[in-house]
């Protein structure tokens, strides 16, 4: 009972070895890998090759199936690019197998050693994720050489022909075995790796090792496609496509798997090595005749999942990956991508409001109430989503993002609440009093309200590009807002003086609108707050304080008299 228990452990051990680097890696490098696959998508032998050294790196043919997989549902890339990519990421499974399978016992100890040392020193930062990568390599030899002893008495134990019983060679129940077990490890690799130290160890034989390799391969298809199940049916026909190559290559080689085995057993290599051999050799071999058939594959997976007609009601977040949030790096650029589109909604909202302001349309109003049940929404599943990502493992920018994202949602959403607001105030207004405003009013209204628009796509941009001197114009542009908003203010009180009727009417509605605007305007212009903040002058090295105090704000200069005149 105990060997058996060391024998699982060691294979526990490799599991959380493989897991450890994959994601050591995606969080370190998950920006330029993610750059590297997303410029590589013109031509099959770039997107193959890129597949290939992503895989490599993070060590999962699964990682890789998560991004190629976002891209596409997110119209990123074409599907045939990511079909090669997941084609490239098999063949870089194999290399990663083959390197781990050399003599490297030495290595192990000084792998852990130092990793440890870098990760507790500096475990916020890029150098202390390079150690976690260095703990799982080490993790991973030492799992191997554990599984080699445990697997000795195991082999001389009475009994152990009624435990591996069922393995008799059958390729297809063999292969439906090693997929289980990819599917338990979550890694191919690993179940790759255990197969060939079990064949070392005399514990298999090799027809049942060859049948637990292809079946491993499986494994990993099927679990790229669960992973890819939330997404929609462009994301997860990379993962349908993948898996019909795996099952392709499982027909090919059933016919001459009796012969392949036979001729394997004569050549004079130790039975582990034949097993990782096999496995490069099978995986390049399958992927490289498979490479030209990629557009064949796409338009047969847009056949088996075809586009589902999209649901009118209250909107659903698009980029949200909820397997992407042990991936720091591409879980903030998912939540990035769903802020940004609630942006677009606030900015949709400010059109309708327009037409409101202008020509009294219930219609318009309705929208804008849709439109504000479709941005809570999407702030609820931003916040949420941020909220389920793991935050100690994040590193100081990171971490600086996430509160970025997280301030930006709750400014947004408090902008739709204003806008539906401001929207009430009009109809509640106007409609029932027939009341409309001055052709003077109604301009300076409209005027402000496309200052307004043009300050929240400036924000947004800031906001995507972190930019310095697009946030330093951002707060010019608000600070002449400000100025504007003031003057406008001024102009309505001199035609009250005139006994403009219009004006005396929707005195308290158009000062409000005013009020409104400037809160709005506020919201919009706090992202530059945060560019500036990150650089060494600061928020305050720019003449500018944080949109807190905009609203008792002391210190605005006076105006002149020019500021204060009407036409």
């Amino acid at each position: 009972m105990l060997t058996l228990l060391n024998l699982l452990s060691a294979i526990a051990l490799l599991v959380w070895g493989t897991h450890i680097v994959r994601t050591g890696i995606l969080r370190v490098y998950g920006t330029q890998l993610r750059h590297i696959l997303s410029h590589n998508m013109h031509g099959r032998m770039m997107a193959f090759s890129a597949g290939i050294g992503v895989t490599a790196l993070v060590q999962s043919s699964n990682a890789t199936a998560l991004l190629a997989t976002s891209f596409v549902a997110q119209g990123l890339m074409a599907l045939p690019p990511a079909l090669a990519i997941m084609l490239g990421a098999d063949v870089g499974t194999a290399l990663m197998a083959r390197v781990l399978t050399l003599d490297l016992s030495w290595l192990s100890p000084l792998l852990i050693f130092s990793g440890v040392l870098l990760f507790l020193s500096r475990k916020q930062s890029r150098l202390g994720q390079v150690g976690r990568v260095a703990i799982g390599l080490g993790l991973i030899i030492l799992a191997l050489e554990l599984i080699v002893e445990a697997a000795h008495p195991i082999v001389q134990a009475n009994g152990i022909e009624v435990l591996f019983a069922s393995l008799t060679g059958d390729l297809l129940l063999d292969a439906l075995i090693g997929a289980l077990f990819a599917l338990l490890s979550y890694s191919s690799l690993a179940a790759v790796l255990l197969t060939a130290t079990l064949a070392g160890a005399e514990v298999i034989g090799l027809p049942v090792a060859i049948g637990l390799v292809i079946g491993a391969n499986i494994g990993s298809g099927v679990l790229a496609l669960i992973n890819s199940s939330m997404q929609s049916a462009a994301g997860r026909r990379v993962a349908l496509g993948s898996l019909l190559y795996k099952l392709l290559g499982l027909l090919l080689i059933v016919p001459v798997s009796g012969p392949l085995v036979a001729w394997m057993g004569e050549l004079k290599f130790d039975p582990a090595t034949l097993v990782i051999g096999f496995h490069l050799a099978y995986n390049s071999l399958r992927c490289v005749l498979l490479l030209p058939s990629v557009g064949l594959m796409a338009r047969l997976c847009s056949l088996l999942l075809p586009e589902r007609a999209s649901d009118d009601g209250v909107a659903k977040p698009r980029h949200l990956d909820q397997t992407a949030l042990d991936t720091p790096s591409l879980a903030l650029a998912n939540a990035v991508r769903e802020t940004l589109r609630i942006g677009d909604l606030i900015e949709q909202m400010l059109g309708r409001q327009l037409d409101v302001l202008r020509d009294d349309s219930s219609e318009a109003g309705r929208q804008v109430r849709r439109l504000d049940d479709d941005v809570d929404a999407l702030y609820n599943a931003v916040k949420l989503y941020l909220a389920r990502m793991p935050r100690d493992d994040l590193g100081e920018q990171d971490n600086r993002r996430w509160a970025e994202i997280i301030e930006l949602a709750v400014n947004l959403e408090h902008a739709g609440d204003l806008i539906e607001q401001m929207v009430g105030k009009l109809n509640s207004h106007k409609r029932p009093r027939l009341q409309a405003f001055s052709d003077s009013g109604l301009d300076e209204l409209i005027t402000l309200h496309g200052d307004l628009t043009a300050n929240l796509r400036l924000g947004l941009n800031v906001f995507l590009s972190g930019d310095r001197s697009s946030a330093q114009h951002l707060l010019r542009e608000k600070r002449r807002f400000r100025l504007h908003e003031r003057k406008l203010a001024h102009a309505h009180v001199n035609r009250l003086s005139r006994q403009v009727v219009q004006s005396i009417e929707t005195s308290s509605l158009h000062l409000e609108l005013i009020a409104d605007m400037k809160r709005l305007n506020s919201l919009f212009c706090s992202s530059a707050y945060a560019v500036l903040e990150n650089e060494e002058t600061g928020a305050l090295g720019a003449g500018v304080e944080p949109a807190a105090a905009e609203p008792t704000r002391q210190d605005d200069p006076p105006l002149s008299h020019a500021d204060l005149q009407t036409k």
